[in-house]
């Protein structure tokens, strides 16, 4: 059986493309769970009596939860289901606490393309910016992909 990637290929990549995902709200299940994969259990994250008594008012969700839900968002898209060869690097900034109950969205947006012919594809350059409901950009960075050249 052939599975066949519904991802864009290298070469239909161009600088100034934008993608907007899906949204998804936070929930506390989301942050329960990431606790116990990462092993993560800071106060912050897991203790709504304790985290009453920082400057959030309350818990928040792991930054890294919310960028790996960013990269999870943009695999559901489609546009790197499939073509995705290898994520190489990750530049990443926390600017907002992300709540329980907060809905994000991530607007993508090709900055660079460089041809790695030998690798199989090439290298893209995405600026990443994640949006609450209100709008407020609470993640930005930058993901660079190697993406599957289309077979000739």
């Amino acid at each position: 059986m052939k599975t066949v990637p519904r991802g864009m290929y290298f070469e239909e990549f161009e600088p100034g493309l934008e993608i907007y995902t899906a949204a998804r709200t936070i929930t506390e299940t989301d942050i329960v769970n990431f606790a116990g994969l990462s092993g993560d259990y800071n106060f912050i994250h897991i203790d709504a009596e304790g985290s009453k008594n920082t400057p959030f008012g309350q818990r928040v969700a792991h930054g890294m939860l919310v960028a790996s839900i960013a990269s999870g968002l943009a695999v559901q898209h489609g546009f790197i289901d499939g073509t995705t060869l290898a994520f190489r690097e990750l530049t990443w900034k926390f600017t907002k606490p992300v709540m329980i109950g907060d809905t994000i969205q991530v607007q993508i947006k090709v900055t660079e393309t460089k041809a790695m012919r030998a690798l199989g594809g090439g290298l893209i350059t995405f600026e990443a910016r994640v949006l609450n409901q209100r709008d407020e950009l609470v993640h930005k960075g930058e993901w660079r992909m190697l993406i599957k050249s289309r077979e000739e």
